[in-house]
């Protein structure tokens, strides 16, 4: 990506957050962005910063004809896609027995379903360029289920292992993928956008019940700086060969580092066992 002057960025979930704050990197940086939101009229903000340079699209991401109104719009502006960011996305928390079949569903639609629609439209443009980074914003929680949060790890844990795929199907042709995975961060994903079924179950007070009580209670006062976060997604797109994850903040590397260590230890520990599943002259 280092050698196109001009590289074009194409941004889900730009009204607040992550996408937001990466959006003005990109435009202070000289570059092309098409900026997305639900609410087209939340990106004046960013069109105002470089008229000649942005194309802000209203979309959601769980409707396949507005992704392919906003790829066709974005080729005719354009004629390129260098980088892919799906943001887009919301937290939802309950415990796993009080989980809400259409709130699950609903966050399934948007961190999946929306990012894997919005992956297909792209990667025709990218192939044909033979080039293209693809970021897709995972979380901690892609590695780690935490009590409260099993539905919205199950959506990360889905784009995890849709992007091991992703990343093997497009080096060939120069697509690179990289999981994107913040800890707690200042964005609104503990405060305004977080869905929760309260809990009430008792049993699940001291797991399920005290992480949604916490998670609310720490919204604003997280220690990641969402600006930070959007410096370093540059960074790695300016790399020549793209990391498959960028874990992002303390928390999150802490817990993600602990967490991989000890699910290989635990493999390790139980090799005989494993092994001796297969037939004996395998």
């Amino acid at each position: 990506m280092s050698s196109i002057e001009s590289p074009v960025w194409f941004i889900t979930g730009c009204s607040t957050g992550f996408g937001h704050e990466l959006a003005k990197l990109v435009i202070a940086r000289g570059w092309r962005l098409v900026a997305t939101a639900r609410d087209k009229a939340r990106l004046q903000s960013l069109t105002d910063l470089a008229e000649d340079r942005v194309l802000a699209l209203s979309l959601d991401v769980t409707d396949r004809v507005a992704i392919d109104a906003a790829v066709k719009a974005t080729e005719e502006r354009f004629g390129r896609i260098d980088v892919l960011v799906n943001n887009a996305g919301y937290g939802y928390q309950a415990s796993i027995e009080e989980g809400d079949d259409a709130e699950i569903r609903e966050q399934f639609d948007a961190n999946v379903f929306g990012l894997f629609a919005m992956t297909r439209a792209v990667l025709p443009i990218m192939r044909r360029q033979r080039s293209g980074r693809i970021l897709n914003l995972t979380s901690q929680a892609g590695f780690i289920g935490f009590p409260g949060s099993g539905y919205y790890a199950a959506t990360k844990h889905a784009v995890e292992g849709f992007s091991d795929a992703l990343a093997a199907e497009g080096a060939p042709i120069g697509i690179q993928v990289t999981c994107v995975a913040p800890g707690p961060f200042r964005t609104d994903w503990a405060g305004r956008s977080l869905r929760q079924t309260p809990n009430e179950i008792a049993e699940y007070a001291d797991t399920a019940g005290a992480r949604l009580k916490s998670t609310s209670e720490i919204s604003g006062k997280q220690a990641g700086d969402p600006v930070r976060a959007g410096e370093a997604m540059i960074r790695i797109t300016e790399m020549d060969k793209a990391p498959r994850h960028l874990v992002l903040g303390k928390i999150a590397y802490d817990g993600v580092t602990a967490k991989l260590k000890q699910r290989l230890a635990e493999i390790e520990g139980l090799k005989d066992l494993s092994l001796s599943a297969d037939f004996p002259d395998a």
